[in-house]
């Protein structure tokens, strides 16, 4: 009787046993999802890191409106984000999480949405980029990096994008060629709000944006071959600047086109100060070579309305200013570079005012040799007031709706013909500019 219990009780077990890893058996594995071509945000996916996952390749996420405390990287090759309403659909970083939203895949494209909050940058598009995620000018990665390990992302757009209140960088191309920074706002950021950095025959076209209220509206560090036309860049504290560095790699930057541009009463109060201190000055070059700046209206910059220096020992060589519309500016054209790299060859065609008065004479005859200077000391001298934290810098008005253009992103951006912008009007983007 005992050896019969023993082996009922074995014979149970053995059924039990049967049974679990029958049932284990027949449970399937959990099955990837497809990739969808078009995700909406919520619908398709509760999360902006769940549509990220779940997009194929060439598809489309769209936002919908509402705020989302979080942050999108987009690691999928031709993938569209678009919001469903500019103003509406709010990416919010809260001070807290360091981006809004980050391409690091060829063909990206960014559209008709709002960022703010992030405490480095509202929209970043890098080819530098490893697993522990992106990086960028701002976020650890000041040494300059080999380009043959990170190539530089190909093809995006930026578009119809609202980027306000931002740490370092409103919307920011870095280590990347061929794209579009078209139709798009920035306020609030303590470093510039537009900046393209890093990049040899970058192709890039910088077209139709308003910035205001930033401690830079637009910046340029080691970008070479550059299109920046009909922006407007004024209420700054810095309207542009152009320049070169050993801090980042590619120097010096060289061959930008400047056309259409208003740059204009840089002179914010409520905005992020500048960390180098710069305060009413309308462009500044530093260290360019070659670049072009034709049809600007250059107006009410109390320092400068044009700041030529140089960085280190890298010299502006060859600055050329045609048809700019200069006016109420503290002088209209400086030249403060250092002996050990002189300014050369800068060549201007309109009447100026200029600092030290002997430049007038040698910029007017495109001299090929070193250029009168002065010293900064001998500038307007404009008494710069107290920045604003960036997170409380007055939020902007509304922007208009962006139409995505739909289709795959062009190999190289067609340029266009600088000559056909005209000096623009002292009003260009009236209706995008203010506060709520």
């Amino acid at each position: 009787m005992r050896v019969r219990r023993r082996l009922a009780s074995l014979a149970l077990v053995v059924t039990a046993f049967l049974t679990v890893t029958a049932g284990c058996a027949a449970t399937p594995a959990p099955e990837t999802p497809t990739a969808l071509d078009f995700v909406q945000v919520p619908g398709d996916a509760e999360t902006l890191a769940e549509a990220s996952e779940l997009v194929a390749e060439g598809g489309t996420i769209e936002i919908g409106a509402g705020v989302w405390t979080e942050q999108l990287l987009v690691s999928t090759p031709d993938v569209t984000v678009r919001g469903a309403d500019r103003n509406a659909t709010i990416i919010d970083g809260e001070g807290l999480r360091p981006y809004g939203v980050v391409g690091i895949a060829d063909g990206v494209r960014i559209e008709n949405l709002t960022v703010t909050g992030a405490t480095f940058y509202g929209v970043l598009v890098t080819g530098l980029h490893d697993e522990a995620g992106p990086a960028a000018h701002g976020a650890g990665a000041y040494e300059p990096f080999d380009p043959d390990a990170f190539p530089p992302l190909q093809r995006f757009a930026i578009q119809g994008v609202t980027a306000h209140n931002n740490g370092l960088y409103g919307i920011y191309a870095f280590n990347a060629q061929h794209g579009v920074i078209s139709d798009s706002y920035a306020s609030g950021s303590a470093d510039s709000g537009f900046y393209v950095g890093q990049c040899e025959t970058c192709n890039i076209l910088v077209e139709g944006n308003v910035a205001e209220r930033n401690a830079v509206g637009f910046e340029n560090a080691n970008a070479s071959g550059l299109t920046v036309v009909g922006n407007r860049f004024s209420d700054n504290r810095v309207g542009m600047t152009f320049l070169s560095n050993y801090v980042e790699a590619f120097s010096p930057q060289r061959d930008n086109e400047v056309a259409g541009n208003l740059v204009s009463d840089n002179v914010s109060a409520d905005s992020p100060s500048q960390a180098d201190g710069g305060f009413g000055i309308g462009i500044g070059v530093s260290g360019g070579v070659d670049d072009l700046f034709i049809n600007n209206r250059v107006t009410g910059n109390p320092r400068a309305g044009v700041l030529i220096s140089n960085t280190e020992d890298l010299a502006t060589i060859g600055l050329t200013l045609q048809l700019t519309q200069f006016a109420n500016n503290g002088v209209d054209v400086a030249n403060v570079s250092a002996e050990r790299a002189p300014a050369t060859g800068t060549c201007i065609d309109e009447a100026f005012t200029a600092l030290p008065a002997a430049l007038l004479e040698a910029a007017t005859a495109c001299s090929e040799g070193e250029d009168p200077a002065a010293t900064t000391a001998d500038l307007p001298q404009v008494e710069a007031p107290q920045g604003v934290s960036f997170l409380k810098v007055a939020a902007p008005v509304d922007q208009p709706q962006f139409s995505s253009a739909a289709g795959m992103l062009p190999d190289e951006i067609v340029m266009p013909d600088i000559t056909t912008y005209p000096v623009p009007s002292a009003d260009l983007f009236a209706d995008r500019i203010g506060t709520r």
